[in-house]
């Protein structure tokens, strides 16, 4: 016999409003994916330095023509608002500060993928495509060490 469970979906205004009401911290890594809210793993060297090399990249060659988000949030729709390890965005008068970006508003998303790699391809990255970006690309940092 199959056991169905019921979610209690999100929206992005009520994973906002459970933060400001101390529910949830401004250091609670995660991010609401489909109305889920799913907690983020611990960012690595290797990831944070695949992160860097792309921001460096990416401001040398748009300098004033866009913004650059560095782990912020998107939001795609009522119920997803992913964080990101990277979006270039159109430039705004108020770099953000009234609303996070939509998808009219990004040009290209780097997500880099390390501890969640099939997650990040399975369901992240079409939530992303379908969610807006002409420009979209996924960034693999790995790295063996040892024999």
């Amino acid at each position: 016999m199959a056991v169905h469970v019921q979610r209690r979906v999100f929206t992005v205004d009520e994973y906002h409003r459970m933060v400001e009401a101390g529910i949830l911290s401004e250091d609670d890594r995660g991010e609401l994916i489909e109305g889920e809210i799913i907690k983020m793993s611990p960012i690595g060297s290797q990831h944070a330095a695949c992160g860097k090399k792309h921001n460096a990249l990416l401001h040398h060659q748009v300098q004033q023509r866009a913004i650059l988000g560095v782990q912020d949030p998107v939001r795609l729709d009522e119920h997803s608002e992913p964080e990101p390890d990277i979006a270039l965005l159109k430039r705004r008068d108020d770099d953000y500060a009234r609303s996070h970006p939509t998808p009219e508003d990004v040009f290209l998303i780097i997500e880099v993928a390390e501890t969640f790699a099939e997650y990040d391809r399975r369901i992240k990255l079409p939530l992303i495509v379908c969610g807006g970006p002409d420009s979209r690309t996924t960034s693999r940092s790995w790295k063996r060490h040892g024999g």
